[in-house]
C-alpha cells in the first residue's frame, strides 16, 4: 500500500492520531516525518504553511496545515467509505461533531492542560474557566450519548475519529475517577471506542487517570548568606560603596517582547483619540468623528455575541460576565475598544456588542483570555459598514429600549 502523502510533526503529537485513524479505516496510511519546530521552519516551509504550525501534510495533490483537514482528506479519499455519512443529515451531524471537537472540547482542554505542563503561563482564573468550559461541553455530550453507542449512526464515523482523540488526553491526564463519574455516558462511549484496535494502535493503551495533573509552582532559589564585612574606616566604606553596590545589583530583566500589533504600519486612526472623543462627547457627535477618521486597513470592526445567552439568568449577573471578560483583557487596552450591553430582563436576556481592534484579526491579547471561547467574534467587512452603521451606533450609545446595563472597554 503506497502512502497517500507525508505528515510532518513532532513525535507523539495527539493531533496526528485522528488522521492516522481515518486513513486506517479506509485502508490507507501516511508517511511520517519528524519535524523540529526550532530548526526546520525555513522559507520554503513558510511558503507552503504560512502559520508555521504542525502537523502539516504534503502530497502531490494538496498541502494542508489543519489537523482536522488532514484527517478529513484521509476520510474522503475512499469513495465508498461510510466515515463521512451516507445522507445529507448524517454528513451534517458529522460536521457538527468535528466543529464541536475543535471549538468546544479541544480549545478548552488545551487551556486547562498546557499551563499545568509548563507550555503556557499558569493563571488560575484562566485555568478555572477552561475547566468549567470543558466540563460544560462534556455535560452536553453526556446528554447526547444517553441512548447512543456512536455519535452518528450505528458504527464508527469521522465524528468519533474527531472527538475520541481529544477525550483520550482528558481521560488519561485530568479526569480522575470522581470526574469520570460525573459523565458516565461519555466514559462508556470513550472506553468503547478508544479500545477498538485501530484507535488503540494510534492512541495507545487507555490508562485512565488516577491522579490528575496539578500545577506545581517553580521553586525559588534559596539566597546564599554572605559573610558580614569586616569593620573598616568610614573613608574606606565611602570608596568601596560604589563597586559594592554594582556587584550586588541584579541584572536588568530583558525587555518584554513587543506585540505583533506594534509592528503593523502606522495608522491615521488614533485609538486613544477615539476613546477621548467617545468619553467626552455625546455618542452622536463622537460617532461622526469615528467614521470621518476610521482606517479600515489599520483597524477592524467586530460584532461580539455571548454564545450561551439561553443560559443567562439575572441581568446583573450577565453584566458581571462582561466585567469578568474585560478584566482578562488587560493586555488589549492599547489595541482595542469595545461596548457590550445586556438586553432583556431577568431569566430572558442576552449579551452583545461591538469591538474595534487594531489589525485585521482577533489578536493574541484578546483570544488568549480565558473567557474568549464563550464569545463569537464576527468580523464586519468594509462592504458591510453602511448597513451596520445604525446597529454599531446603537450598541455604542446603548440606544435599545430593552437595554438594561452594559460596560465599555477602553
Amino acid at each position: 500500500m503506497s502512502p497517500i502523502g507525508t505528515i510532518k510533526s513532532y513525535p507523539n503529537n495527539p493531533r496526528v492520531a485522528k488522521a492516522n485513524i481515518a486513513a486506517a479505516y479506509n485502508g490507507l496510511e501516511f508517511n511520517f516525518e519528524q519535524f523540529d519546530l526550532a530548526k526546520d521552519r525555513d522559507d520554503a516551509f513558510y511558503a507552503k504553511f504560512p502559520l508555521g504550525k504542525v502537523p502539516v501534510f504534503e502530497s502531490a495533490e494538496v498541502n494542508l496545515f489543519e489537523s482536522s483537514a488532514i484527517a478529513y482528506y484521509a476520510a474522503a479519499l475512499k469513495e465508498d467509505s461510510s466515515l463521512l455519512g451516507k445522507t445529507p443529515a448524517e454528513k451534517a451531524l458529522i460536521m457538527q461533531y468535528v466543529l464541536f471537537s475543535d471549538n468546544e472540547l479541544n480549545s478548552s482542554l488545551a487551556a486547562w492542560i498546557l499551563p499545568l505542563i509548563g507550555f503556557q503561563p499558569y493563571m488560575k482564573p484562566n485555568v478555572d474557566t477552561a475547566i468549567a468550559n470543558f466540563k460544560r461541553a462534556l455535560g452536553a455530550l453526556d446528554k447526547l450519548l444517553l441512548t447512543k453507542t456512536y455519535l452518528v449512526g450505528e458504527d464508527i464515523t469521522f465524528a468519533d475519529i474527531s472527538v475520541v482523540p481529544v477525550l483520550f488526553r482528558a481521560y488519561t491526564n485530568v479526569l480522575d475517577k470522581a470526574a469520570r463519574a460525573e459523565f458516565k455516558n461519555v466514559t462508556r462511549y470513550f472506553t468503547t471506542v478508544a479500545n477498538k484496535p485501530i484507535f488503540k494502535k494510534y492512541l495507545g493503551e487507555v490508562a485512565l487517570c488516577e491522579t490528575p495533573l496539578k500545577y506545581t509552582p517553580p521553586k525559588k532559589e534559596a539566597k546564599k548568606k554572605e559573610a558580614a564585612p569586616a569593620p573598616a574606616k568610614k573613608e574606606a566604606k565611602k570608596k568601596e560603596a560604589a563597586p559594592a553596590a554594582a556587584e550586588e545589583e541584579e541584572p536588568k530583566p530583558a525587555p518584554k517582547p513587543k506585540s505583533k500589533l506594534d509592528l503593523l504600519p502606522p495608522s491615521k486612526f488614533i485609538l486613544d483619540q477615539w476613546k477621548r472623543e467617545y468619553s467626552n462627547n455625546d455618542t452622536k457627535d463622537a460617532i461622526k468623528w469615528f467614521w470621518e477618521n476610521f482606517d479600515p486597513e489599520g483597524f477592524s470592526i467586530w460584532k461580539v455575541d455571548y454564545k450561551y445567552n439561553d443560559e443567562l439568568t439575572l441581568t446583573f449577573m450577565s453584566n458581571n460576565l462582561i466585567g469578568g471578560f474585560y478584566a482578562r483583557l488587560e493586555r488589549a487596552h492599547k489595541y482595542a475598544f469595545g461596548s457590550m450591553i445586556v438586553r432583556g430582563e431577568n431569566n430572558k436576556n442576552s449579551i452583545g456588542g461591538y469591538f474595534v481592534i487594531r489589525g485585521q484579526e482577533v489578536p493574541f491579547e484578546i483570544y488568549d483570555a480565558a473567557d474568549y471561547p464563550s464569545y463569537t467574534f464576527t468580523k464586519i467587512e468594509p462592504s458591510q459598514y453602511e448597513e451596520k452603521k445604525e446597529e454599531f451606533y446603537k450598541y455604542l450609545a446603548w440606544d435599545f429600549e430593552d437595554c438594561v446595563d452594559g460596560k465599555v472597554f477602553k
